[in-house]
């Protein structure tokens, strides 16, 4: 029997160019998801993660849109600040959504930005448990509104 030698290049299938994705500093950044954890006031401006203030650079938005994930279709309207040295903070409106989700000392709010100014919040309580919310509200103007009006957090 006649011996062969084959050489192995490369991983999978293809023409032997290797199928590996590029080293991590080569791949775009891309921040979609952070937290926050509320060690101070929960109803003053919060500090959003630098990271996804740089990632925003150069089309900061005035005013987010903040959805509580499995709470309807209500877009709470948050006005942003930045300050000149790369923070961005959660301002005006901030107040009303942390009220009336119950934001509290201790908790851990997810946020998921979906894009078009608009982040998904998940409100985590001091136990580290999610709350879950449903909203009787049809209303999707908040701005119209006075009043808080909280989803309401079934026990």
């Amino acid at each position: 029997m006649a011996s062969t030698s084959r050489t192995r290049t490369g991983r999978g299938r293809g023409s032997g160019s290797s199928s590996l994705p590029p080293p991590p500093s080569t791949l775009p950044l891309i921040i979609e998801e952070f937290f926050i954890v509320v060690y101070e006031d929960p109803l003053v401006k919060k500090e959003l993660p630098k990271k996804f203030a740089d990632y925003l650079d150069g089309q900061e938005p005035a005013k987010v849109y903040l959805r509580a994930a499995d709470c309807g279709p209500r877009l709470w309207t948050v006005e942003v600040l930045f300050d000149g040295q790369g923070r961005m903070y959660l301002d005006k409106g901030w107040e009303k959504f942390a009220i009336a989700h119950g934001v509290d000392f201790g908790c851990f709010v997810h946020f998921k930005y979906e894009g078009d100014d608009v982040l998904t919040v998940k409100v985590f309580d001091g136990t580290m448990c999610r709350r879950y919310y449903y909203s009787d509200d049809e209303d999707t103007d908040d701005e119209s509104d006075d009043d808080v009006k909280p989803c309401i957090h079934p026990l």
